[in-house]
């Protein structure tokens, strides 16, 4: 039996307009049903990082602190930070050590009764939508110190990257996403077009479907507790 002996399938933007298109009953026209195929993807690329964590998403980061300082804005293609430890002396052999950081929330933070006070950061709490460009905000608490060196570690959700403009494009997902991505956009498409509109119920159904599918597949099935001596990339 001869098989193909590859494993490299995949969907370019193109491929995945075109099949959602199809099973809501439709053809791929104009340049204007690109447009707002593209525009639906995006918006159910930002429902999917609402719905919460997938491992797939999450990568590893660190930022060195400054004695004095206690805000420090991220990249903006970080939505959240996850879990953190805060590494002294990083590179000293006889004084390097990892600390679990908790993090707290804006709440918390605001009821500290000294914010000014400097110390080895033991807490952090996330800015997020703070109107700045970069994103999110790193805010440790107590405000470093000058007493030794520090290095955050930390694990945080990645966004999603756009659709961008070529059809040629790959999107930003894992291969086994892709059954969820034709569906959901097959779905999205049926709500804006009348004449799908009677598919949308069904079309809503295998979505949630493969949705469920794919985060299954997509999480971690062992039992695991990050900790400090856990980021041995950084």
């Amino acid at each position: 039996m001869a098989t193909s002996g590859t494993y490299a399938f995949n969907l370019d933007l193109s491929d995945i307009f075109e099949e959602a298109y199809e099973r809501a009953g439709l053809e791929l026209r104009s340049g204007y049903d690109y447009r707002t195929a593209r525009r639906s993807l995006d918006l159910m690329f930002l429902e999917w990082q609402n719905k919460g964590l997938n491992l797939w998403s999450v990568q590893e980061g660190s930022q060195e602190l400054t004695a004095g300082t206690r805000r420090y804005a991220l990249s903006n293609d970080q939505l959240d930070v996850i879990e953190a430890s805060l590494r002294t002396n990083d590179g000293d052999v006889n004084k390097q050590s990892d600390l679990t950081m908790s993090r707290i929330s804006i709440s918390q933070y605001s009821h500290l009764t000294n914010k000014l006070t400097q110390g080895r950061p033991i807490q952090y709490w996330v800015e997020k939508d703070s109107g700045a460009p970069e994103g999110i905000a790193l805010n440790v608490w107590p405000v470093p110190d000058d007493a030794e060196t520090y290095k955050i570690n930390y694990y945080y959700i990645q966004r999603i990257e756009d659709a961008g403009s070529p059809a040629s494009n790959n999107a930003d997902i894992p291969a086994r996403f892709m059954p969820c991505m034709a569906a959901g956009l097959a779905y999205y498409i049926s709500m804006k077009r009348p004449e799908a509109s009677e598919r949308a119920p069904l079309l809503k159904q295998i979505y949630d479907e493969q949705w469920n599918l794919a985060a299954d597949a997509d999480r971690d099935k062992s039992s695991f507790y990050m900790v400090p001596g856990g980021y041995s990339r950084l």
